[in-house]
């Protein structure tokens, strides 16, 4: 049922007219479903240059200006696409280039004080409106192809992705697939350990619970550390019991956990929701556009295994991971990094489609985090460059070394139909390819020798 239209599309350097549509309880085109929420339909998002992803050296004394702005840039996005949405026209791209400027500087300045003056950052304050049909990658949108070998076993996965046409606050019908209708794609499910040849073949699995505690916040300490909502959508914590946006390091080690094993570390995600219209008015949560009832795992597995190429090393203690890209829709493939599937179906893995589950069977996420490590740092400028995946073989990048790899498996259970969403940016159109991961290693240096033990030797430890 068409509802209403709304003033937005690139042409003679303004922004013309794009149909937004409005559907109630729209029925699947595959599944025959209906979701029986409200989706409305629009042709474009805001794609802006990610300054985080650039940063190369962020002094200490320019980490809070520098989060303090990765945070405004995010909230000046937001509020940009919305008053796309409300039809404000062409004025907007142009009120956001000038705020992203000012940002911008003032990050420079920050990090100009004790490090080198990071002036390319200053060409990164223009922002585009992006047809929502162009995706987020360039190689299509068949999400049932054949994955590489070993996408999931520890190398770099991010190759050919792509999207369809999604919608205003997503997520689209056309966003969701049938299992069923998904050819099997996987030889062994992404939290399978290594086998073969050199391989370290053991596991170790911590038990953190699915929080059941409630710890939730719009939080990232990792990447915007200092700041309340740096992530302007919803994290659900299992492990460290503190963890906000003001933890440190030392905070974190004097923290009680949910884990069983002594594992003080943080492991955290966006939570997924039920599309039930419930608007809880907090940041993070509907103020960011994120509308729906957070719902609590049926179950959470974290586990370390090895490496294809022999044995691991130690993680030191603090280490900082972040696997996926919450900005992979407008930023491209390169960095999305999590998989979609259903219980019993584990062989058919999902990068850029929600999953349609059979009766009885759970939605799964999973997370394979980077195992290689340089060596020397425990975080980096863009929460990146210290860490990589090694390739099908399981060698690591010259100059980087294996360590465990810690691979997440979280359940669900979910109404029929294409009613839930990963939590999101607005302008990301809670596409399940902006899934992602964060990590804290907060293991005591005995538990994560224990780990690494237990891997190298063959074993299955917990």
């Amino acid at each position: 049922m068409l509802v209403g239209a709304a003033a937005l599309l690139l042409g003679g350097g303004g922004l013309a007219a794009v149909a937004t549509t409005a559907l109630a309880g729209n029925s699947h085109p595959e599944t025959g479903s209906s979701a029986g929420h409200q989706h409305t339909v629009s042709a474009f998002t805001i794609s802006c240059p990610d300054v985080g992803e650039r940063l190369r050296q962020v002094p200490h004394s320019a980490q809070l200006p520098v989060s303090k702005g990765l945070s405004s840039l995010d909230r000046q996005v937001h509020d940009a696409y919305h008053k796309m949405m409300g039809g404000s026209g062409s004025a907007v791209l142009g009120g956001l280039k000038t705020q992203r400027q000012k940002t911008i500087k003032m990050m420079v300045s920050a990090i100009s004080k004790n490090a080198k003056r990071p002036g390319y950052l200053l060409k990164m304050s223009g922002c585009t409106v992006k047809p929502v049909n162009e995706g987020a990658g360039a190689g299509g949108n068949d999400s049932t192809k054949t994955v590489k070998e070993g996408w999931y076993q520890g190398q770099n996965p991010n190759q050919n992705g792509g999207q369809q046409q999604g919608q205003a606050g997503g997520p689209s019908p056309d966003d969701f697939v049938d299992i069923n209708n998904v050819q099997p794609n996987a030889d062994q499910p992404p939290f399978a350990a290594p086998q073969g040849g050199n391989a370290t073949t053991g596991t170790f699995t911590t038990e953190c619970g699915r929080n059941e505690e409630g710890h939730f916040n719009s939080d990232n300490v990792i990447v915007t550390p200092g700041v309340s909502n740096g992530a302007h959508h919803t994290h659900d914590y299992v492990g460290n019991t503190t963890t906000d946006g003001n933890s440190t390091d030392q905070s974190l080690a004097a923290s009680d956990t949910t884990c069983t094993n002594g594992d003080q570390s943080t492991y955290y995600w966006p939570v997924l929701r039920k599309l039930d219209g419930n608007a809880e008015q907090k940041p993070g949560a509907a103020q960011d556009a994120n509308v729906g009832s957070v719902l609590t795992p049926a179950t959470v597995t974290l586990t370390y295994r090895g490496s294809q190429a022999g044995q691991v090393e130690a993680m030191p203690r603090f280490l900082r991971i972040i696997t996926g890209d919450a900005k992979a829709f407008t930023n491209g493939t390169k960095n999305a990094n999590a998989s979609w599937s259903c219980t019993g179906f584990e062989n058919r893995q999902l990068k850029d489609k929600y999953p349609l589950c059979p009766k009885g069977s759970q939605v799964v996420r999973n997370f394979a985090f980077q195992n290689c490590w340089d060596g020397r740092e425990t975080d980096s400028a863009n929460h990146r460059d210290h860490m990589a995946f090694s390739d099908q073989n399981g060698t690591c990048p010259a100059g980087f070394k294996a360590v465990p790899q810690l691979v997440e498996r979280i359940t669900y259970d979910v109404p029929q139909g294409d009613s839930f969403a990963v939590d999101s940016f607005p302008e990301q159109l809670h596409k399940p390819v902006t899934d992602h991961g964060d990590f804290i290693n907060v293991m005591p240096d005995n538990l994560m020798s224990k780990a690494v033990n237990c891997i190298n030797n063959g074993q299955k430890c917990t």
